[in-house]
């Protein structure tokens, strides 16, 4: 049962709204005395659920600072909302699990890491209740790294940093060095490296150069991603090819021919094709019997 201090500590306010203006004197903090003051139903229970979902959640063990959870969200552009919703996250995350909290946002863009980086205060302009400081990994920040040897000794932080730096200019020497320092390595350790590089990179013009790479430079892995990779990788040159050896043979080369040839993916037809366009003149003759 509730018990009476704690009634009326709260419902005083209710009583005299008022008093928080004086109250706030006394405390060292300027806030206008209310014009109005109205309760609001006091049970925060949500009616229904709310699906809320942080991208990954981490807890983390320290040998001599005990245990924090960490939460990390991937920010691809600005969302107002998020200054709700992290927030929130630290707040129940903290309720739930009573431990330290560490929001980390990684960015690939300097304007979005800017934004990420922005403390989130809630409260008053005079006093704010709480404020959120999120830890902000992005291309202002993560290393270039394009030496080997380098990228050897830590190849999580480098295909972090590659990916953070997916617009990068110099993107390609970066994503040479992380091909070269994983000539050596087990394909159990170089194959998720593989895959999260490719997927980070999503589909920037940086994603055919990590296809060209994972075909050449790691062509002695044979795991089913590297195989789908090259596959593409094989399947976009002969698509380019195609189109030089149409241009150059003096055949138009429609708005559909390029869709139809850049909808393939089958590389043996592109293949066909290509060997077909050597001795057409017409893009009928490359297409026929499709």
């Amino acid at each position: 049962m509730v018990s009476s201090p704690h009634e009326a500590m709260h419902r005083i306010f209710q009583e005299y709204p008022g008093l928080f203006s004086r109250v706030s004197e006394v405390l060292g903090v300027d806030i206008p005395p209310p014009t109005s003051a109205s309760p609001l139903p006091t049970d925060l229970t949500e009616a229904r659920p709310v699906e809320r979902r942080v991208d990954t959640l981490l807890r983390i063990e320290t040998e001599h600072d005990g245990p924090f959870l960490l939460a990390i969200e991937a920010q691809g552009r600005k969302d107002p909302r998020k200054t709700v919703s992290w927030p929130y996250y630290v707040s129940y995350l903290h309720n739930r699990y009573g431990l330290p909290i560490l929001l980390l946002v990684v960015c690939q863009d300097r304007a979005t890491a800017e934004w990420a980086a922005r403390p989130i205060s809630i409260g008053l302009r005079q006093w704010q209740t709480f404020a959120l400081y999120p830890l902000v990994a992005g291309p202002h920040n993560m290393p270039v790294i394009t030496d080997v040897a380098e990228a050897r000794k830590d190849l999580a932080l480098t295909t972090l940093a590659a990916i953070a730096h997916a617009d990068n200019p110099d993107v390609g020497a970066i994503l040479k060095t992380l091909s070269a320092a994983l000539r050596d390595t087990p394909e159990a350790i170089a194959d998720p490296i593989i895959e999260l590089t490719a997927q980070g990179l999503g589909n920037r013009p940086a994603a055919q150069q990590w296809r060209n790479l994972v075909a050449v430079d790691l062509s002695f892995y044979k795991s089913p991603l590297s195989e789908e990779l090259r596959d593409e990788g094989r399947a976009e040159g002969r698509a380019e090819g195609l189109l030089l050896v149409l241009h150059a043979r003096g055949i138009a080369i429609t708005d559909e021919t390029r869709e139809k040839i850049a909808d393939c993916d089958d590389p043996q037809l592109l293949h066909q094709w290509l060997n077909r366009a050597a001795t057409a003149t017409t893009t009928e003759e490359v297409f026929a019997g499709e």
